[in-house]
């Protein structure tokens, strides 16, 4: 399949797939290092400076598990269930 047809069919046929995509990028994509570049870049020029940075395992621990996902849970909770 062609891609512009494929969009167009993802437009018409499957706006919910659509919709997820959109709202995973927009809500979570930039919270964590893997999630945006310029979280590498910023990450690489701490560490260059001396101030000490998670590593992705102890991010995941330290802000993730106890930040991100109660975040995740409220940004569902209000866009989505209200």
């Amino acid at each position: 399949m062609a891609e512009a047809s494929a969009v167009e069919m993802l437009i018409s046929e499957h706006q919910i797939i659509l919709v997820a995509i959109a709202s995973g990028a927009v809500f979570m994509g930039a919270n964590t290092y893997i999630g945006n570049a310029p979280n590498f870049m910023v990450k690489s020029i701490a560490e260059e400076n001396g101030i000490p940075m998670p590593s992705f395992f102890g991010y995941i621990v330290r802000y993730t598990l106890l930040i991100l996902l109660p975040v995740w849970a409220a940004v569902t909770v209000v866009f989505y269930l209200l």
